[in-house]
């Protein structure tokens, strides 16, 4: 029996999407190419892991385009940065202002409803 279960092969197994996803949060597929695991992220939705870093392709870009793409970066970081103030912090920052209710359109539907609820009454 030993000796048949050595000359089979490994079952098939399912993997749902949600583990898929699950291991490639984790850190890159040691089984997949590069190809292969960027279109599966791209089929799933998994994003990279918190502790890898993006790549950066500037040879292709001039200097003026470079200095762009920095100050833009350092911008959103800037405004990130504030956002998390902002939201850890919503006492010192004053009270919260509720935001404004869209004023209610006039409907002759509605009207109409509202004059034979009335009679009713």
């Amino acid at each position: 029996m030993d000796s048949k279960r050595k000359g089979m092969a490994k079952a098939a197994t399912t993997v749902t999407e949600g583990a898929a996803q699950a291991v490639l949060r984790r850190g890159p597929a040691r089984e997949l190419s590069a190809e292969e695991e960027r279109v599966m992220r791209m089929r799933l939705g998994a994003s990279l892991p918190r502790t890898s870093t993006l790549e950066w392709s500037a040879d292709e870009l001039s200097e003026d385009q470079q200095i762009e793409i920095q100050a833009a970066q350092i911008e959103a970081w800037m405004r990130w940065k504030a956002h998390l103030a902002a939201v850890r912090a919503p006492a010192a920052a004053g009270p919260v202002r509720a935001r404004a209710t869209p004023a209610p359109i006039a409907s002759r539907a509605k009207d109409k409803i509202v004059r034979a609820l009335r009679k009713k009454a």
